[in-house]
């Protein structure tokens, strides 16, 4: 039996991102950890650099950045916070084309929205707790366990 949506009359569907209010942006803004992104602020500057940590509300951390000014200069800052309310976008690197949030896109499209059971549709944690997860599961391989 189909559930009904929160309006009555549409039949309920697994959304792309999953149950939760996370949205496609943040799932990629949290796949693109570890690789080069580039993000402009709403003063003008930009910052290139790792992104080591993000999170839902697109608090940003990066390491080993560049700082390029409104003005034009250029600066090396070792590590940065960039408050998401900052934001104006994010340039992500070309090998984010493969993340796993697109395949799940396709798995969603082919079915129109309601996908066979654990098939496309996210399963355990997403967002900011996927992300710790996985830098455990990171540290934990590094240490030996």
């Amino acid at each position: 039996p189909r559930r009904r949506g929160a309006r009555g009359g549409v039949p309920w569907a697994m959304s792309v991102t999953g149950k939760r209010g996370v949205g496609i942006p943040i799932i990629l803004l949290h796949d693109a950890e570890g690789s080069i992104v580039t993000i402009e602020l709403r003063n003008g500057d930009l910052y290139r650099g790792y992104l080591d940590e993000a999170e839902d509300n697109m608090n940003c951390v990066l390491k080993d950045a560049t700082r390029v000014a409104a003005d034009g200069r250029a600066s090396q800052v070792p590590l940065v916070f960039i408050r998401g309310s900052q934001v104006v976008f994010v340039v992500f690197t070309e090998m984010l084309k493969n993340a796993p949030m697109f395949k799940r896109i396709k798995v969603w499209r082919k079915y129109k929205g309601h996908p066979p059971q654990n098939m496309g549709a996210a399963v355990g944690p997403r967002g900011q707790a996927a992300a710790i997860m996985r830098k455990a599961q990171q540290r934990a391989a590094t240490l030996g366990r």
